[in-house]
């Protein structure tokens, strides 16, 4: 036994060895490796992998880049379908649609899927804390005779994209007739709000329409009931991402107010002005489910997708120039203050608006607003993106431009803090409207993309893989390779492989894995030493030079592997 732990030791040492000797401070850029200057710009350093400061790259295909869609399952929206829950196969129908879905975020190089899993204060998985949601079944609280949350996230992780679990904290009900509105009594038996009715409130008032209810965030009870139910999956699944939508106090309809005189009496915890003690109750909500988090799962992601405005430049100087609703105003969200404390990993505001003149909310002066607010943090900005808008005559002339949506995309590109979109939602995705779907995902989604490095997160060194094996077979070109130590004391363990490909027998140099130009694919880890992946679009009797490198959970890259060649 004393001499195998020498040995593995032995190893880890060589390896550690071999993975500094492969890490080059600086070196020049082979010209071969440059992209013309007009579309070009410096690369920055991957963690864990070569330096790639004096690289140029190409824009239209970044190495790194958040790409995801939202995924609805609130009224059925987008997953599942309201037709399956009465198909004679209900669950393999579910299956299917979900499996549809990821085959459109592999078509469009999508790298995540953001799901809704909570949408009303019920749960997508055995929950011991609320009910089955109807969104399933068309019952509440029925058992679907299945775990979806497990599928959901294999399925996911099956494609190699991040699984974003998305929770809506404080909203129990959808409005009459499809949903309970303000009856508790319709709500699923034995659900904690029908056993806590102190716990929630109607709004609007009941018997308006519209009128729902919610978890009341100013009941401490509350905001440590609706963590624990969240933290259940986080600690049950294989989640990557813990995600909020906008809602938390509820948005304002009509001159309405908030029934939560009593509350605020109970627990103003202080404050005499009930504006800043709702925010601080969104705060708090925020912070301590941020803490309970990365106590659990530290290498789990926790991010926001707020209302697109935090406040207007009239109203506060650190505001937008904007004159829209705010919502540091209007539903207690201090977003801002939310990315300035680093109390989540990643800040995604809704941007539904055009570009254009358009004084209430412009695109155009969102996004550098938004860039300047996380810049100085290590919280990364993703842009949501209205896919639903797109082609919807509703919306205006503006929205009929199927160019809309790349437009903003390509002015993303003079921030670099943006760091990826996410599309709302998956069924107006596949829908391609105008084609504006097709459009951005020629233009900035031609070749796969790793997500952004979280370099706050916890993470140990990877070795480059060892490709073991190249060969022709009928349908491409396969590698097979392994991870060495993969684990194995102060080494990290792969999460994924990225592959790319270069014509020809070469030796690329670190400026050839600089972009995303030569990435053809990333794959999961299998279980077990030996990975192996076939190359469909490999053409016969082309020669290829291949390279590999591994990434852990936080997208931290490890250096290439030695060139791997496919000379016949």
């Amino acid at each position: 036994m004393k001499a195998t732990r020498l040995g593995a030791a032995g190893l880890v040492a060589a390896l550690l060895g071999t993975l500094v000797a492969a890490t080059p401070a600086s070196a020049a850029t082979p010209a071969s490796a440059a992209t013309p200057a007009s579309a070009a710009t410096p690369a920055s350093a991957a963690p864990g992998a070569a330096s790639t400061a004096t690289c140029v790259t190409d824009p239209a295909t970044p190495k790194r880049q958040f790409r995801a869609m939202w995924i609805s399952s609130v009224v059925n929206i987008d997953w599942p379908s309201k037709a399956s829950q009465t198909d004679p196969d209900r669950i393999a129908a579910q299956q299917a649609e979900y499996r549809a879905l990821l085959d459109l975020a592999e078509r469009l190089n999508h790298n995540a899927v953001v799901v809704q899993v909570r949408p009303t204060a019920d749960a997508l998985w055995p929950s011991p804390y609320e009910p089955w949601s109807e969104y399933l079944t068309g019952v509440r609280g029925q058992d679907p005779g299945w775990d979806p949350l497990a599928f959901l996230v294999a399925e996911s992780h099956r494609r190699n994209l991040e699984f974003h679990a998305w929770f809506n904290p404080y909203r129990v009900s959808m409005p009459a007739p499809g949903g309970a509105g303000a009856d508790l009594a319709q709500l699923a038996p034995g659900h904690p709000a029908r056993q806590h009715p102190d716990w929630t409130f109607a709004y609007p008032p009941a018997g308006v329409a519209g009128s729902r209810l919610y978890y009341n965030p100013g009941v401490p009870e509350v905001r440590e009931f609706v963590q624990t139910a969240m933290m259940d999956a986080v600690s049950r699944y294989d989640i990557d991402g813990v995600h909020f939508d906008d809602y938390f106090y509820p948005y304002p309809s009509g001159t309405y107010q908030v029934p939560d005189d009593a509350t605020f009496a109970a627990y103003n915890r202080g404050f005499t002005d009930r504006a800043d003690w709702r925010r601080d109750n969104i705060n708090l909500l925020i912070q301590e489910m941020s803490g309970k988090i990365k106590a659990a799962k530290p290498w789990v992601k926790f991010g926001v997708s707020p209302f697109g405005i935090w406040r207007n430049q009239t109203a506060d100087p650190l505001g937008s120039d904007t004159t829209g609703s705010q919502s540091y105003d209007i539903i207690s969200a201090d977003t801002r203050k939310w990315v300035k404390q680093e109390w989540i990993d990643y800040v995604v505001p809704q941007l539904y608006w055009y570009i254009g003149q358009y004084p209430a909310a412009d695109y155009a002066r969102l996004v550098p607003w938004w860039a300047e607010t996380v810049r100085g943090t290590r919280v990364q900005l993703y842009i949501g993106q209205a896919d639903y808008k797109s082609g919807d005559a509703a919306y205006g002339p503006f929205w009929q431009n199927p160019r809309e949506l790349s437009d903003h995309l390509t002015l993303n590109r003079a921030y670099p803090e943006v760091q990826g979109n996410v599309h709302f939602s998956a069924v107006q995705v596949r829908a391609n409207r105008l084609g504006a779907t097709d459009i951005y995902a020629a233009e900035h989604y031609s070749r796969p993309a790793l997500v952004p490095a979280m370099t706050h997160l916890p993470a140990k060194p990877l070795l480059f893989p060892v490709v073991t094996r190249t060969a022709r077979e009928a349908d491409g070109v396969r590698l097979t390779w392994r991870q060495p130590a993969d684990g194995v004391g102060p080494l990290g363990t792969a999460t994924s492989y990225a592959i790319y490909r270069f014509d020809g027998s070469t030796l690329p140099g670190r400026c050839g894995t600089a972009d995303a130009a030569h990435l053809v694919d990333t794959v999961r880890a299998t279980p077990g030493g030996t990975q192996s992946w076939v190359d469909t679009t490999a053409e016969p009797g082309r020669r290829y030079t291949y390279q590999l490198t591994a990434l852990d959970r936080s997208a931290n890259e490890s250096p290439t592997s030695p060139p791997a060649f496919v000379l016949r």
